[in-house]
């Protein structure tokens, strides 16, 4: 193997933590809007629409739709909370051992 490859964990996320009642409410506005507000305004609008075409293809179309795009962004959302944790570990290790680098008599 050329390098180690992280592996991501969705229950880290702030996302699952919003979806999981066993779990403290750690979440904020921004992402936990993105749970589930795609998947209401599909409902919302396939219902009038399916009303009027008497049909239940709108409510299908809709309503996956949305869904999806909850998916794809609580998914997003995970994976920059993801960089951000990294991020913060990476500069704080350089940080450490800039610090050490310094105390060390040359």
């Amino acid at each position: 193997m050329a390098g180690k490859e992280e592996v991501k964990h969705l229950e880290e996320c702030s996302v699952s933590k919003f979806v999981s009642f066993l779990q403290p409410l750690e979440f904020s506005t921004q992402i936990a809007l993105g749970t589930w507000v795609f998947s209401v305004l599909g409902a919302l609008v396939a219902i009038p629409v399916g009303i009027k075409k008497k049909s239940l293809a709108p409510l299908v179309f809709f309503g996956t739709t949305g869904t999806m795009l909850d998916i794809i962004m609580g998914i997003s959302a995970c994976e920059r909370e993801h960089a951000e944790r990294q991020m913060q570990l990476l500069e704080a290790q350089n940080s450490a051992t800039d610090a050490l680098a310094e105390s060390l008599p040359e």
